[in-house]
């Protein structure tokens, strides 16, 4: 697990986009699996930059998004389809057939159509890069505490304390969605490589719970640590209980030394 220590949040951003780039540019048809949130905007403004001003080409990436609100339709400004669509697949040159999101609207075969959406990862070779975020309660994807760490692409139900996170995202009279279909903690784990997000203050202990705590399924962040390519890239706010604070950054400047590729 590589911890990178950010002095800002587009710092971070620009770093988490860096990495993403570097990987499309060394596998033209890689294949990213893709988070949505508030501290995914700037990774994918600097992502649009980048295509924009330098060249980047999305022509053969393939992408899987992590989850989707049961309910949407793609249509709804609150859906995770219209956040991809707005902030980064209307503004670069991703192919539409390659575009995979989960259906909020699939009616009531959601074990046949999520058992689909695992196959067509499978049938895509695998995600190459998974781009995660981190809510207040450890949760990965929609992958709510108590997840089973062998857990497949499923519907989920909310907690509380997420459905409240999320409710200012929605009109005061709108009803809030109590399930998503998520990716499962298995079904990330399986990616090549991993790249978590983190910013601000009130992440800071689940942060820190997910790289230096027990591994268990109360954070399920945690399950990271079983994996062999994590990266966190994060803020010093993100960062302010870390124990072991001053060692990564002691990481950060061997690996850049010795092994600049683990950066990019």
């Amino acid at each position: 697990m590589l911890v990178l220590l950010n002095s800002s949040y587009e710092e971070l951003s620009q770093e988490a986009a860096r990495i993403v780039a570097a990987t499309v540019k060394n596998k033209p048809s890689v294949t990213l699996g893709l988070a949505t949130g508030s501290t995914t905007l700037g990774m994918y403004k600097e992502l649009v930059r980048l295509h924009r001003e330098q060249g980047l080409d999305f022509s053969k990436v393939a992408t899987f998004n992590l989850d989707e609100y049961l309910g949407l339709a793609a249509e709804h400004p609150q859906s995770f389809h219209c956040f991809m669509r707005d902030n980064f697949f209307a503004r670069v040159n991703i192919a539409e057939r390659n575009i995979h999101i989960p259906d909020g609207t699939i009616g009531k075969d959601y074990e046949e159509y999520c058992a689909a959406y695992e196959q067509a990862i499978r049938d895509a070779g695998g995600i190459d890069l998974q781009i995660l975020g981190i809510g207040r309660n450890g949760h990965v994807g929609f992958n709510e505490p108590t997840s089973s760490f062998g857990s497949r692409t499923r519907l989920k139900v909310l907690t509380s304390e997420t459905m409240e996170d999320n409710r200012k995202f929605f009109s005061a009279n709108e009803e809030m969605p109590e399930c998503a279909i998520t990716m499962g903690i298995g079904t990330i784990l399986e990616a090549k490589r991993i790249l978590l997000l983190a910013t601000g203050e009130a992440k800071a202990e689940t942060v820190a719970n997910a790289i230096e705590g027990p591994i268990t399924a109360s954070v399920t962040a945690s399950c990271l640590q079983l994996h062999p390519d994590v990266t966190f890239v994060i803020d010093e706010a993100a960062g302010a209980r870390l124990k072991q604070h001053d060692y990564y950054r002691r990481v950060m400047e061997m690996t850049a030394r010795f092994t600049p590729s683990r950066l990019s």
